[in-house]
């Protein structure tokens, strides 16, 4: 603090006008908000409505039971990581591919499409900011659930999206006859995140086919885990758009590397939206592991399979354990205690060096989202949980 209030007496106090150096000390600001407040004055007007996306920890601790960000229990493919290996030589020096065609051609080759139907970016997440600026702004709302993806609203607020939340129903899942309704576009995780419910391919179709005039985008980060692909569907439908990642049945969120399935004129979209922002949007190490990754269909399966089978174990589990849990399609669980507190939950595993996702929002408040781990990080959790248990209910 008292450096902090040196800042105060310094040269940024001396910049500012004395109206503002009089509200920051004649108000009750501690010293670092008067440090903010001074220092903000140089943002945009855009920036001061954001409320930015909340990330899920990465503490860098040893022995910690990681089940907070959905990642892979069993890393990368090994030929993945004996690809990008290969890839760390004096070839970094050179730019990579801008159009990563390697990659867009693996994924397309496995669906029966072209390359032009792939687009790819730095992750999920940036395609779908593409998305969101390329394809959803128009002047009747975007539409998506209630509990969902968060970083959905988060764009909305970034790009000036109208959009209108649908509530899902009592038991967590997505109802597409409540998405029957004027919008400019739709968007929807399946399956849905942080609930891990799934919709039936049938239902999709419908949605797809009932708005004829709109992009209707479906996020599959977790597809993989139980749900089936829409992707199926994008030959027959020009106004639908595909998600999906590397970052959960693939193990490579450190790489951070997400594509789109779509026809012709939507890649095109997206690509005048990456080619005004990035050109470069994969590096060289990328590219080599995501490549060899998609085509190591045995090691992809096996380590799938492996999450699902502990998945359905862990589920048994916390129901003996007097938790209500959400039927999952994903690498997750959402989960509630009968009786306890989710948030205080969720703080005991902490302590214990145990991380699980808590989100303080309305309706979910009490809800835990619990990663898949390998069947020991889930024994280490259960056991952890039944020693909480016992302490909050004394």
């Amino acid at each position: 603090m008292a450096g902090e209030f040196r800042l105060l007496q310094g040269p940024v106090f001396a910049m500012v006008s004395e109206s503002t150096r009089a509200d920051c000390v004649n108000r009750d600001y501690p010293a670092n908000a008067r440090v903010d407040i001074l220092m903000s004055r140089f943002w945009s007007s855009l920036v001061h409505t954001l409320t930015p996306y909340v990330a899920g920890e990465q503490p860098a601790l040893r022995d910690l039971v990681k089940l907070n960000t959905n990642e892979n229990p069993y890393g990368p493919s090994p030929r993945a990581l004996a690809a990008i290996a290969a890839e760390t030589t004096e070839v970094l020096r050179l730019y990579p591919d801008p159009a990563v065609r390697s990659l867009r051609e693996a994924i397309a080759k496995s669906h029966g499409l072209d390359a032009n139907n792939v687009f790819v970016g730095n992750g999920s997440d940036e395609v779908l900011a593409h998305v969101f600026q390329a394809l959803l702004k128009h002047d009747k709302p975007l539409l998506f659930p209630d509990i969902t993806y968060s970083f959905f609203p988060t764009f909305c607020r970034l790009y000036g999206i109208d959009f209108r939340e649908i509530p899902l129903d009592d038991v967590m899942a997505i109802r597409i006859s409540d998405y029957r309704q004027e919008c400019g576009a739709i968007i929807l995780p399946n399956p849905n995140a942080p609930t891990g419910t799934a919709l039936p391919l049938s239902e999709i179709e419908k949605l797809i086919a009932d708005h004829p005039d709109q992009v209707v985008v479906i996020d599959e980060a977790y597809v993989d885990f139980g749900a089936q692909s829409a992707i199926p569907l994008v030959a027959h439908y020009p106004n639908l758009l595909v998600t999906q990642t590397f970052s959960k049945s693939r193990g490579l969120a450190g790489l951070r590397v997400g594509f789109a399935v779509g026809q012709p004129q939507l890649i095109e979209a997206l690509n005048r939206v990456k080619d005004s922002f990035n050109s470069y949007p994969l590096d060289r190490l990328a590219i080599a592991g995501a490549v060899a990754a998609w085509e190591d269909k045995e090691w992809f399966e096996d380590k799938r399979d492996r999450v699902i089978a502990t998945r359905e174990r862990l589920s048994l589990a916390l129901r003996d354990l007097q938790f209500q849990v959400v039927p999952s399609s994903a690498n997750f669980l959402f989960a509630r205690h009968a009786t306890l507190v989710g948030a205080e939950i969720a703080g005991e595993l902490r302590s214990r060096a145990i991380l699980i996702r808590h989100f303080p929002k309305p309706r979910i408040h009490d809800y835990l989202r619990i990663s898949i781990g390998t069947d020991e990080e889930c024994e280490k959790l259960l056991s952890g949980l039944a020693d909480v248990i016992t302490s909050l209910k004394r």
